[in-house]
């Protein structure tokens, strides 16, 4: 009977099982009993060793409950226990802990909705505290497990609700694992591939990438999935470090593939952009990284599929360029063009496939935008060094292809670059093989030469006002200014080989009027941005050879002739209007003016086919451009025209006229600058660009006869006797063969150092001769023979 009275009696039973009775109400819609909670709480920190038990009690009325359908008490129960977590810090709490993670893991497995939420809210709350000591058996994954699964929950009126405390839960156990680095790694792979292909379903319906209008109140998150899981999205790669990064990256680039998203690529060009914004700008680069070696794996994919990832890398690639450094840029670049080249060689005509090319070009060039000037030029000479230069003979349609993808990429990263100073810009090894490209057989690639170099040498923003030849040129508003030393240095070395693959290329019978406005333009921008003395004279030079070249070469047609005379007409007025050459624009204006009223098809515009009546410009001769009048106008102003009278380094038989059918030494040929450049009177070496150095010339030699001849003979008469001179010597180089040439050039210390051999030769050949006996016996000393006088006796 005692034993049983003592059954039924509440004060035997232990003091925290009774504070813990005492929270609940009758009817559970009274709620919590606020002052037998706080009793419970003083009692908790009071005897911090009763937590445990507290908390372990407060489980199986819970769990029992739960079992029962009696949702009230399930409810306070919890709510106490959360108070309890947040008012209790004592050292023994991971033992609570346990109990608390358990209740919530019961509430989860239920098929409450309510409950479900009410247990996601709690273990955000646990989440947010820091703990003194960790737990280093503690687990989450039944918890990222259950909340990846209410991220796509899809049933009922409480969906969104059930998804956002999904996603709030993954945040929070985010947010709890990566602070402590004790506990379990939340960064496997097992957790990222449950925890990113949720967050990405529910950013699916995000307005941001859509047509729909994304809503604009911050306010709102919170009841809005796709814009909490971007929220969780940016808070876990934010928290990302190097090592895990790619974790991250790998399940999203699945996602995309598994479920289609590629195309169309809104969603995976915000999904990215959202990436490089939220990730360390440090690291930044690896996503690239990674967007191109899956771009290796889908080689197989369709073109559509490729485009896309191509145009996402091309919106997300300059973000990562301001980060990169060092041998990251090349490897990037190399990346990009070595798909070009397997794009190529893949497919030379699918229209997909160019879409494809286009986008990968838009990638390199955006890249190559938000890096600075001197990474640009290596990234230039990088794309030249890439492209072939197969012999003419063996080029295929797919090497064509590959020069002209190439050639679009280097004007793309054109396009981004401030030119300074020319001779940054140009050297040797990025100017010589772009010039050998001005000469290649495609008239498209022609084009596409030209448009790189108006890209480079315009500093001023005078290329719109240039594209197209024009005789007036009054209204163009050209910004001039003088040229600096560098450039003009720039000019004295490299110009004539400029001059000459310009002129070659004008030779070309594939021209179309494009390709001639093309060198016309390159032309004029070179006559703005280089203006000076010696500048003129080249250009006047040019000009003279050209209008050879349109009244004497057979194999170009009627149209291209009139196209060339254009040329030269607006590159005069040009000329004489940039070097304030009055003179020279009155007589320019005047050819103009008569050429429009007798011969309008010599003076722009350009086209493919002319009226059958159009005369040749041999017949006019008065419409031509005269050389002894720009000789005489250009002395009027003070600049030396010797050099337009002497023979003209564009072809052969005379100055200024160009032998039909005859070959020029052109500097294609011998990979280097054409003869002339070298030997004739536009010779340009070191000497030119060094200041306060004179140009020797090859002395004479110094006779009685001939310091005689430089006295009685008239100075008229010896500046002929040179001119001829030096017209022989140049007619020399031009048609003497190399043998020869060498023999001519011969230096003359070779020519001492082979007599002294001789010389030294004999001797040996005479003391290596054995003497006999009886000259050995009568032999003199050397010392007597060579110094009798200190050996008298």
């Amino acid at each position: 009977m005692f034993e049983g009275c003592c059954g039924c009696c509440s004060a035997f039973r232990p003091r925290y099982k009774r504070l813990v009775d005492n929270i609940f109400p009758v009817y559970p819609q009274d709620g919590l009993v606020k002052s037998n909670m706080e009793k419970l709480t003083f009692y908790a920190l009071s005897s911090p060793e009763k937590l445990d038990r507290i908390g372990e009690y407060l489980y199986q009325r819970g769990a029992r409950d739960i079992y029962r359908k009696k949702y009230g008490f399930v409810v306070i129960a919890m709510e106490a226990m959360d108070q309890l977590l947040m008012a209790c810090h004592a050292p023994t709490l991971n033992l609570f802990v346990e109990s608390f993670l358990k209740m919530i893991q019961k509430l989860l497995e239920s098929t409450e909705p309510e409950l479900q939420i009410l247990a996601t809210q709690s273990f955000v709350k646990f989440a947010n505290i820091e703990e003194d000591t960790p737990s280093y058996h503690r687990r989450y994954d039944f918890f990222v497990s259950k909340f990846s699964a209410m991220c796509h929950s899809g049933e009922g009126e409480k969906k969104n609700k059930i998804r956002i405390a999904g996603i709030k839960g993954l945040q929070a156990v985010v947010r709890k694992t990566v602070s402590d680095e004790l506990v379990e790694n939340i960064w496997e792979p097992i957790h990222m591939d449950k925890i990113v292909p949720s967050l990405l379903f529910n950013m699916q319906e995000s307005g941001f990438h859509s047509n729909e209008t994304p809503n604009e109140d911050p306010t709102e998150d919170e009841d809005n999935p796709p814009m909490l899981a971007e929220t969780c999205m940016r808070e876990l790669v934010g928290r990302a470090s190097f090592g895990h990064i790619r974790t991250v990256l790998k399940p999203v680039l699945r996602h995309f593939d598994l479920h289609e998203l590629w195309v169309p690529n809104q969603f995976a060009i915000h999904t990215f952009r959202i990436i490089m914004f939220s990730i360390q700008a440090q690291y930044s680069y690896t996503v690239v990284e990674s967007l191109m070696a899956h771009l290796d794996e889908n080689c197989k994919s369709s073109a559509s599929i490729r485009t896309s990832i191509a145009a996402v890398l091309s919106k997300i690639i300059a973000i990562a360029a301001g980060e990169s450094v060092g041998p990251t840029v090349l490897e990037i670049i190399n990346s990009l063009l070595s798909h070009l080249r397997d794009s190529v060689r893949n497919c030379v005509s699918q229209s997909e496939e160019k879409q494809y090319q286009e986008a990968l070009i838009n990638a390199l060039g955006e890249f190559a935008n938000h890096l600075p000037d001197y990474q640009k030029i290596e990234i230039m000479m990088f794309i030249m060094s890439k492209i072939p230069f197969p012999p003419v003979d063996n080029q295929t349609p797919a090497d064509n292809l590959l020069q002209s993808i190439l050639l679009k990429s280097l004007l793309k990263v054109g396009t981004k670059y401030q030119t300074i100073h020319l001779n940054s810009t140009f050297p040797v090894s990025f100017l010589e093989p772009l010039l050998r490209m001005s000469l290649a057989p495609d008239s498209d690639m022609r084009l596409l030469v030209q448009k790189i170099l108006h890209t480079l040498i315009d500093r001023h923003h005078n290329l719109e006002k240039l594209t197209k030849p024009n005789v007036d040129i009054s209204d163009l508003d050209l910004v001039i200014e003088k040229s600096s030393r560098p450039d003009l240095i720039f000019i004295n070395k490299h110009g004539p080989i400029i001059y000459d693959a310009l002129y070659t290329s004008l030779q070309i019978d594939t021209n179309t009027p494009e390709n001639i406005e093309a060198i016309y333009t390159t032309l004029a921008l070179l006559c703005v941005e280089l203006s000076s003395a010696e500048t003129v004279i080249d250009l006047l030079q040019l000009v003279l050879g050209i209008q050879n070249l349109a009244l004497t070469n057979n194999s170009l047609s009627s149209a291209q002739k009139f196209n060339l005379h254009g040329l030269i007409v607006c590159l005069l007025v040009l000329i004489s209007n940039v070097a304030n050459l009055k003179s020279l624009e009155e007589y320019a204006s005047q050819i103009v003016e008569a050429r429009r009223q007798e011969a309008p098809h010599l003076l722009p515009e350009f086209m493919v086919h002319y009226p059958s009546n159009s005369e040749g410009a041999g017949k006019v001769p008065h419409l031509l451009i005269d050389q002894m009048a720009i000789c005489e106008y250009v002395k009027s102003h003070g600049i030396d025209a010797s050099r337009l009278l002497q023979t003209s380094p564009y072809g052969a038989g005379g100055p200024g006229i160009v032998a039909a059918g005859a070959h020029r030494n052109s500097w294609i040929d011998t990979g280097r600058g054409s003869i002339t450049e070298l030997t004739g009177i536009n010779e340009v070496d070191s000497a030119a660009s060094s200041p306060g150095v004179q140009r020797k010339v090859p002395e004479e030699e110094l006779t009685f006869e001939s310091m005689k001849k430089v006295l009685t003979e008239p100075s008229e008469v010896r500046k002929e006797a040179e001119a001829e001179k030096r017209k022989i010597l140049s007619h020399t180089f031009r048609t003497a063969t190399f043998s020869e040439l060498i023999r001519r050039t011969q230096p003359k210390h070779d020519l001492l150092q082979n007599k002294l051999n001789e010389i030294f030769k004999s001797l040996s050949i005479i003391e290596t001769r054995s003497p006999s006996d009886e000259e050995k016996k009568n032999a003199v000393p050397t010392y007597e023979q060579n110094f009798p006088e200190l050996f008298f006796y």
